[in-house]
């Protein structure tokens, strides 16, 4: 069967709908964003408070290579210092004892001395910068000034030391060159003129020019300026603390809160099971979202809308009536089943009545099936009178259509019998209640509930049908082929997509088609999440039944005797009945 009702593509110009509907699906995430914004505060009230007494003070320096020419364009300090080496020496361990020398610092202290100092190098640039962490702007800035002056000190003590070195082993090779040239210019002036006087006389020109030279390197080490640098900004005592404050910091702190927030809650987002909006249900089930029935008014009220104060969920009911009859597929058969997904189907009661009542409304004659033979319940819900339809269902021996068999365990449904329910304003419709029943699954394909759907054909009819939930119990399968037309009731929320897509498959495959969904908000009980209550066994008292049902007295259901273990012959159908009593109002 083709699907005609497949949800279009968004188009292209629909990107700003898609974004705010993507920023609503983030704010269904809350708590976690307003966990990340109470995180984010109670790190910025950290920050405050942890900096509120912290100083800073900071010192400059320049780094200088030795020349001795300070003037000569051509030199290049980066060239002759290595900036990332000197900022190590400045951290290091020397330097900090150096410090704590002139300081006077103990050697219990010597590790906070050394974790307060930080030094940086500004890019393109030869300054060394000393930052300097206290608890008071005094101590702050005391302690910069002594790192910046025994870092300096040091420096200076290395180039000399270099210095030295070079020029005592300059020395060093210089020394016996000037011994021997001494023994040379001696021995000259004993030897007498000729060829011998003329060979010493030349070496004693070559020694002199190399004593020359070495006397010449040693004048140029000693003439160097060996200063190591120069200090440009000295610290001073800050006059507030380095810290951002109270508000900045609480300021910062909700924004950095606030994008974790949003992250969570996007990463939540992506990994969330359950369809994040109707669009994801549409897709899911390759059917349209034909209503989202108010957030207050899913449950826990009378079955029938019409008449209350709030005429907000009757005019959704009507909407998705108005939208049903217009699909050609529902038209051409008007044979509608209402099914849950799973867990409670309480909603999905209140949807199949009222819908039963916005068609009887339109003038349709309108027959609800409860089909649902586990938990039947609708009877003692709504205000009925006794009916006379459908005259096919006279059991043998002339009962009416109003007789019941003596004895529930050998009933069979339906039995023929037949109430009419009085919608108000909207008119009245036709309900055949449901029975609890041995065999389910033999009284909902039995020939009497083929013959009870069928009524549908007949001109200006409407059958909807109520099943138990279509993931929990295989009964709305059996009525698929029957009905054709699905319609979902389900909690977005409570429910995931590839549930959604399960039922779409399941119900094709039995060669039906899902007309559409309609959303609810979570149940009361739900809400509160009040531990030991589950969909199944809810607590709490019964709704109070509607006006309309004190003018039509109800019959008092039938109690159900609950089967003694013994009695209960596993593969007969006794076993799919429900021990339980439902109480009015839920499911």
């Amino acid at each position: 069967m083709i699907e005609t009702n497949r949800p279009a593509a968004a188009p292209a110009e629909d990107e700003p709908d898609l974004l705010r509907d993507q920023f609503r699906q983030l704010l269904r995430y809350r708590r976690l964003i307003g966990a990340g914004v109470g995180i984010g505060l109670l790190g910025g009230v950290y920050l405050g408070i942890s900096t509120a007494d912290t100083y800073v003070a900071t010192a400059d320096l320049v780094l200088r290579a030795p020349t001795d020419d300070p003037f000569n364009p051509s030199l290049a300090p980066d060239k002759a210092i290595n900036i990332g080496s000197e900022r190590q020496v400045a951290l290091s361990s020397s330097i900090a004892n150096e410090a704590a020398k002139k300081l006077g610092v103990s050697a219990t202290d010597f590790a906070a001395l050394r974790s307060g100092l930080q030094v940086t190098n500004p890019p393109q640039s030869m300054v060394l910068r000393f930052t300097y962490t206290a608890s008071s702007p005094k101590e702050a800035a005391k302690r910069a000034n002594a790192m910046t002056e025994a870092y300096l000190l040091k420096r200076q003590e290395a180039l000399d030391a270099t210095r030295d070195k070079m020029v005592k082993g300059y020395k060093d090779q210089r020394d016996p060159v000037a011994r021997q040239l001494d023994e040379l210019v001696k021995e000259i002036a004993r030897m007498p003129a000729g060829a011998p006087r003329d060979a010493a006389t030349s070496t004693k020109t070559d020694l002199q020019s190399e004593v020359g030279r070495y006397n010449g390197n040693i004048t140029k080490l000693e003439a160097l300026d060996m200063t190591p640098g120069r200090v440009t900004s000295a610290a001073t005592a800050p006059s507030s603390p380095d810290g951002p404050g109270i508000p900045m910091s609480l300021a910062l702190g909700a924004a950095v809160g606030l994008a974790l927030g949003l992250l969570a809650a996007w990463v939540r987002l992506v990994f969330d099971p359950a369809p994040r909006s109707e669009g994801d249900v549409a897709r899911a089930l390759r059917a349209p979202v034909l209503g989202s029935l108010p957030r207050d008014r899913t449950g826990g009220g009378p079955l029938l809308a019409a008449g209350e104060e709030d005429p907000r969920l009757a005019e959704e009911f009507r909407s998705v009536a108005f939208r049903l009859a217009y699909d050609s597929r529902f038209a051409d058969r008007r044979r509608l089943l209402v099914v849950a997904p799973r867990g409670s189907s309480e909603i999905a009661a209140a949807v199949a009545v009222n819908l039963a009542a916005s068609f009887a409304e339109t003038g349709k004659d309108v027959l609800l099936i409860e089909a649902d033979l586990r938990t039947p319940v609708l009877a003692s819900q709504l205000p009925t009178d006794a009916g006379g339809r459908p005259r096919w269902s006279q059991t043998p021996g002339g009962k009416g259509a109003g007789a019941r068999t003596p004895q529930h365990g050998d009933a069979e449904w339906p039995d023929g019998r037949q109430l009419v329910v009085d919608a108000g304003e909207s008119g009245a419709f036709d309900l055949i209640p449901g029975e609890r029943v041995r065999n389910v699954a033999r009284s909902l394909t039995s020939p009497r509930a083929t013959r009870l759907v069928s009524e549908a054909d007949s001109p200006n009819s409407t059958v909807v049908v109520l099943a138990p939930p279509v993931l929990s119990y295989a009964d709305a399968l059996a009525l698929v082929d029957r009905v054709d037309g699905v319609l979902v009731v389900c909690d977005p929320r409570a429910v995931h997509r590839t549930d959604l897509s399960r039922i779409r498959e399941l119900i094709s495959g039995a060669g039906g088609t899902v007309l559409g969904a309609v959303l609810h908000a979570p149940l009361p009980g739900e809400k509160r999440g009040v531990k030991g209550r589950t969909k199944d066994h809810p607590e709490g008292p019964a709704p109070t039944p509607p006006a309309a049902a004190k003018k039509h007295p109800q019959p008092q259901p039938i109690p159900y005797e609950v089967a003694e273990p013994e009695q209960v012959i596993q593969g007969d159908g006794t076993d799919t009945v429900a021990l339980r009593t439902v109480q009015p109002g839920r499911r």
